[in-house]
């Protein structure tokens, strides 16, 4: 799936304030190893049907699993481990009898402290490693955690891994073990070491993706193929609110426009991302955040929702709005499914302006069957010259005054909103009385 960074900023995958980002909100990863691999996986979201669905299988076998996983490899192990590899040890005896390997703590100190204390680490490493294997007997697994589980199970036959893992654990090793485990890992073994760590690190990105899930209540979507867009959800939320309200989507080929109205802080635009991430992480293989959800695979999401001006390059927002909607129109032109998504068109002209721009826009991008759109705006009126389009649906959240209070409802009704509380707004906040004083 196509993402460009416009939208993965609209959408809040990655953000410096850790409380905003969906990335840090879901990442229950252990280690730096498995941060990585996540991170790639939300970079490059899944292309196929088939992907998406063999990521599924492999993230419910991970989350039967869950309760059981092992804790005792942390990111400090793997710290450690990798440094031991690429640290310049001192040349060790190649058979660490008893007097050359005193000879060699003598003489290289702290060449062997360190592979003294590396080693507990390793074993960790392979300990981990094995606690996870053994969760997985012999069975037809999905493909790619089979592979993973192959490769993972053939490193740690190695007959020295083996004999490690046959010691009690927590038994000391003596000087000449020491030397002998140490020379082994840091030079026989040392690629297939540094395999463990990314094997490691596959693990732990599976074991994060699926404990996501359970931690947010997410739900793995229906995933089709079938030659046009569509994209069903009951009891859809955005992840990142503490007390969402849901709501039911349902688009197609036959209704693949949705005009979306409201007063400001109703949340349309809370709408529109919900919908957005919800399509982001159905397309990682992962689950999302509704009772119940279906949908196409799409080519490409592409949003406008947080655009700014550049005082830098002298470009002013309408500029700025319009030169995004240009670049959406000839990225979504090329026949694929997308899914589109634009908050508030036009909001950096006159009203008169906007409108006449926004029915045209509007009209052009009904032309264009092969995506899906969700547009919001507070331009209203224009809704009266859409109506008879057919693929169009009107859709609003709804804002009462209940005693003198605004009250916002955040559900998602059929038809035009009819809400004009700016002024009210104005006068709450007292900006009205402050005038007329002045």
């Amino acid at each position: 799936m196509q993402i460009d960074p416009t939208t993965y900023a609209d959408l809040s995958i990655f953000l410096a304030e850790e409380d905003s980002s969906i990335f840090h909100r879901l990442d229950f990863t252990r280690t730096q190893s498995g941060k990585d691999i996540l991170l790639q996986a939300f970079k490059h979201p899944l292309k196929t049907q088939e992907e998406i669905q063999a990521t599924q299988a492999i993230l419910q076998a991970i989350r039967e699993k869950i309760s059981q996983w092992p804790e005792r490899v942390t990111n400090g192990t793997l710290l450690v481990v990798e440094k031991f590899l690429d640290y310049p040890m001192d040349a060790m005896p190649a058979s660490p009898a008893r007097f050359q390997s005193s000879l060699y703590r003598l003489l290289h100190g702290p060449d062997f402290s360190l592979a003294r204390y590396s080693l507990t680490h390793v074993v960790d490493l392979v300990r981990g490693l094995k606690a996870i294997t053994d969760l997985f007997p012999q069975q037809a697994w999905p493909e790619q955690l089979a592979r993973t589980l192959a490769r993972t199970c053939s490193l740690l036959q190695h007959r020295q891994l083996t004999a490690l893992l046959e010691r009690a654990e927590g038994t000391a090793f003596n000087t000449s073990e020491t030397i002998r485990y140490a020379r082994f890992f840091h030079q026989a073994f040392h690629r297939q070491t540094q395999e463990l760590i990314q094997l490691f690190g596959r693990w732990d990105a599976w074991y994060s993706m699926a404990k996501a899930m359970d931690a947010y209540g997410l739900v793995f979507p229906e995933v089709t193929h079938e030659p046009t867009p569509r994209l069903e959800a009951e009891g859809l939320f955005h992840l990142l609110l503490s007390h969402p309200v849901p709501y039911d989507i349902c688009m197609d080929a036959q209704a693949h426009f949705i005009f979306l109205t409201g007063a400001n802080m109703a949340g349309k635009s809370t709408c529109i991302k919900a919908v957005g991430l919800a399509t982001f992480l159905a397309h990682l293989g992962m689950g999302v955040p509704a009772q119940r959800m279906r949908l196409s695979v799409f080519d490409g999401i592409l949003s406008n929702i947080n655009v700014s001006d550049n005082i830098a390059k002298g470009e002013s927002y309408f500029y700025n709005e319009v030169h995004r909607i240009r670049q959406t129109i000839e990225t979504i032109r090329d026949g694929r499914r997308w899914l589109v998504l634009i908050d508030e068109i036009f909001k950096g002209t006159n009203i008169q302006d906007a409108m006449k721009c926004s029915l045209a826009v509007i009209r052009g991008l009904l032309r264009i069957r092969q995506t899906l759109f969700i547009l919001s705006t507070h331009l209203y009126e224009i809704g009266e010259d859409l109506k008879d389009e057919p693929t169009i649906r009107f859709r609003h959240f709804q804002t009462s005054i209940i005693d003198d209070q605004l009250t916002f409802h955040y559900q998602l009704r059929e038809g035009i909103s009819q809400d004009r509380f700016g002024y009210l707004l104005l006068q709450q906040e007292g900006v009205v009385g402050l005038l007329e004083a002045l």
